[in-house]
């Protein structure tokens, strides 16, 4: 078990008093003390500030977000976390990757991964998916395979309940579904067939922010992407360019005048 640097201990000093964090020191690690017991250990902690420099601020910041994710988990039922668990979709390098142990899927074409998220934990925003990080899911002995097996048939389901409203509302804007946003639900076979087979296996999609997507690109001005992406907020970005969408594949497009149109990244 890690030995904790006296930094480490500050910062978790520090949160108790500037954070107003109900938690107890030990030798073993802390206890959450506001409800039930919890008890955290000492490599968890490390996994929480990730490569922050014990005793920095990002470093207080990262282990106060994450022991209020570590309660709320806590204090979710069995029965509620497995209704609220959901597959999430980040772009590759997003602001929300919480490292690599979270990923459970890697879409071909490197462009999209997928993990798992908890629906409605902020009562103030009940239709936002919370990243969950694998250190969480090891904290409070639950196994995230077992989870995937539940929210990845979702996602099907979901994806294919998208394909079909995209095919009513005139094949044109790509919406959230069921709690699976717009980049996560590029992550289902059941969308990315839907869209490829109505554009002879390979469809150009725009999906600047993760809440909207555009598949008909004669529409959009071609500096489109990249200036919605820049003016979305870094947590709700999609992609910064157009991506190519086949059955089994989701691409970057390259840089160009018609980004669109061109050669997909890594092909020539």
């Amino acid at each position: 078990m890690p030995v904790p640097s006296p930094a480490l201990r500050e910062t978790l000093l520090a949160a108790q008093v500037l954070d107003d964090l109900d938690l107890e020191l030990h030798d073993d690690g802390i206890t959450l003390t506001d409800g039930s017991p919890v008890d955290v250990r000492w490599s968890s902690l490390l996994a929480a500030i990730g490569g922050a420099p014990p005793g920095s601020l990002r470093a207080r910041h990262r282990i106060v977000a994450w022991v209020r994710l570590r309660r709320q988990i806590a204090d979710l039922p069995a029965d509620l976390l497995l209704e609220r668990c959901r597959a999430l979709g980040l772009p590759s390098g997003h602001v929300l990757f919480p490292g690599r142990g979270w990923v459970r899927h890697v879409v071909l074409g490197d462009a999209l991964v997928l993990g798992l998220g908890v629906l409605g934990l902020d009562p103030q925003r009940p239709d936002d998916v919370e990243v969950i990080p694998a250190s969480i899911w090891r904290s409070a002995g639950i196994n995230p395979a077992i989870l995937w097996e539940v929210c990845q048939p979702h996602l099907e389901r979901m994806g294919d309940l998208a394909a079909s409203r995209w095919h009513r509302d005139g094949q044109n804007v790509l919406r959230p579904m069921g709690g699976c946003d717009v980049v996560t639900l590029l992550g289902s076979r059941s969308l990315r067939a839907a869209l490829a087979h109505d554009a002879h296996g390979l469809r150009p999609v725009v999906v600047p922010m993760r809440s909207r997507g555009w598949t008909t690109l004669s529409r959009l001005d071609p500096a489109f992407a990249p200036a919605a992406a820049e003016a979305t907020d870094p947590r709700e970005r999609g992609f910064r360019r157009p991506v190519l969408v086949t059955y089994d594949e989701v691409v970057l497009a390259r840089n160009g005048p018609r980004p669109d149109l061109g050669a997909v990244d890594g092909v020539a």
